[in-house]
């Protein structure tokens, strides 16, 4: 099969999950108006309200190009958004919180998911989904989990989950870290190493103030960096009873070597003021396209999930989706009183 001819077979499956992305961007500042959603998680759920049509033969191979191969250079091109130098001035202190709480949460992902009887798949979808950065990092882990059954539901039911718990945090955490009696550095620590999305996350900070904002952003960042190691040591884990080369070697996804590549390439360029003035416009088209990919591969992920495969999820997701988030808050607020 030619380019041509490849092209021609991805493109109605491609096409509709463009639309449904399309359509959830326009849509989302006329929803913003009665509530506020995220034009990802509208996307999701028009896809998954278009599933019937979406079954159709001719959709399918674009649909799940969407969902692998441009989901995962949507995922790499997030390393743009990162400065190094930004996270390595917020210290060891905050820095050792950070990991630690999001290395337990994630852990926390699969006890709690044995507990209530689920896989240790969506264990590591509730885990890192809450540990990193929402549904990105749920988008992320879900390429290197292998296929089983309900794996789009799973994945689609932990994206609109911790939207809606970030959604809540942004209103509850600010009041929150004032009851605590933090300041604007800690309060902005602690907003950005607790809400799972990036949107929430700022949403949260500047609604105090521009340092909180500020704090709180870079924070998130620091969280979105270490997507990296999260998605090589699930990769790793879910790959134990390969022999130890083979299995080293597929629990470093190409995807995420390109993420730390540019994470490095945006924190040299961004120094480099000769750069800047050719780099800064790149950088944002660039940003755009990750923003779309991200958008079309969630549409698509929607198309390929059914109302009544979401509908036979009952409280046990719920429950351990709630339980990672109160894990990372309790985590991160106890590391700040020791650190001080």
């Amino acid at each position: 099969m030619d380019i041509t001819e490849n092209s021609r077979h991805l493109f109605p499956g491609f096409a509709l999950s463009a639309a449904v992305a399309i359509v959830a961007v326009l849509s989302a500042p006329l929803i913003a108006n009665l509530f506020p959603i995220p034009a990802m998680v509208i996307a999701l759920i028009v896809g998954i309200a278009l599933n019937p049509i979406a079954k159709r033969p001719a959709f399918q191979p674009g649909i799940v190009f969407c969902v692998k191969t441009l989901l995962r250079w949507a995922v790499a091109l997030l390393g743009l958004r990162i400065a190094l130098g930004e996270i390595a001035a917020l210290g060891l202190g905050t820095a050792m919180v950070v990991v630690l709480s999001m290395a337990f949460t994630i852990v926390a992902g699969f006890l709690l998911a044995r507990a209530m009887g689920q896989s240790d798949y969506y264990g590591a979808l509730a885990g890192a989904g809450t540990a990193v950065c929402g549904a990105s990092a749920t988008l992320a882990t879900s390429i290197v989990l292998p296929a089983y059954k309900g794996k789009e539901a799973d994945v689609a039911f932990v994206v609109i989950a911790v939207n809606a718990l970030s959604t809540v945090a942004m209103v509850l955490y600010p009041p929150l870290c004032a009851v605590l009696g933090f300041d604007d550095q800690n309060t902005g620590i602690m907003l950005g190493a607790t809400i799972h999305d990036v949107a929430q996350v700022a949403g949260a900070g500047y609604a105090v103030s521009e340092p909180v904002g500020n704090t709180a952003v870079i924070v998130k960042l620091f969280r979105v960096l270490l997507l990296f190691p999260v998605v090589v040591a699930i990769a790793w884990y879910f790959l134990r009873p390969r022999p130890p080369i083979s299995a080293l070697q597929a629990s470093v996804p190409g995807f995420a070597l390109v993420f730390v590549a540019l994470c490095i390439l945006n924190s040299v360029l961004s120094e480099v003021s000769a750069a800047a003035a050719l780099y800064q416009p790149i950088k944002a088209a660039l940003g755009q396209v990750s923003t779309w990919g991200l958008l079309i591969a969630i549409g698509a992920l929607g198309l390929g999930t059914s109302v009544s495969a979401i509908a036979t999820l009952g409280w046990r997701h719920v429950a351990t989706v709630i339980g990672t988030t109160i894990v990372i808050l309790v985590l991160v607020v106890a590391g700040m009183m020791i650190v001080g």
